[in-house]
């Protein structure tokens, strides 16, 4: 497997990547659709960075995020459930995964693990959280074996029907 990890111009290649998404999320068009809108905007917040894994020279997996923001409308979700918890603080000073997804045909070989490790190890924040589907699912394993706890979980989005799990960790990601 000729595996690249590197740089990806995520806004040039948002429908090579939400292909990625659509089959490893199970996605349809009209999801697909929002989600495009969605990525792009999250491109032009400062910060915002993308990686890409390739094979060849098609992309296999990706991975972005950027500073946390308050503003922003993950976190004004998040926080009354991480408030509740007492953890609310982990909205200031981190890292945010927005998205990590790995084609399934491609999954279970370290895809992933190198994806959020590259990216959070050029971080400037001391710390990195995301939400993940709140199931025990190979996803979840992963974060859990990097460092990711459980700051929060059976967190509700509008219009996702299944509840999430905001998870942090702190910086760098604890390795094998």
């Amino acid at each position: 497997m000729d595996l690249v990890i590197g740089p990806l111009d995520l806004s040039a290649h948002v429908d090579e990547a939400l292909a990625v998404q659509a089959v490893a999320f199970g996605l349809g068009a009209d999801e697909v659709a929002v989600r495009r809108q969605i990525v792009l905007r999250h491109m032009t917040h400062p910060g915002a960075r993308a990686l890409g894994a390739t094979v060849g020279r098609h992309l296999v997996g990706f991975v972005y995020g950027m500073p946390n923001d308050r503003g922003h409308w993950w976190s004004t979700v998040v926080e009354p459930y991480l408030h509740e918890q007492g953890h609310d603080n982990w909205l200031d000073d981190s890292f945010v995964i927005t998205e990590l997804h790995v084609h399934p045909a491609h999954q279970s070989r370290g895809i992933g693990r190198s994806l959020i490790t590259t990216i959070t190890d050029s971080a400037a924040e001391p710390r990195s959280i995301l939400s993940a589907i709140d199931t025990d699912s190979p996803a979840r394993g992963l974060y859990h074996s990097l460092g990711y706890q459980d700051l929060a979980r059976r967190v509700l989005f509008p219009s996702a029907p299944k509840p999430y799990a905001v998870m942090g960790a702190p910086l760098p990601l604890r390795r094998r």
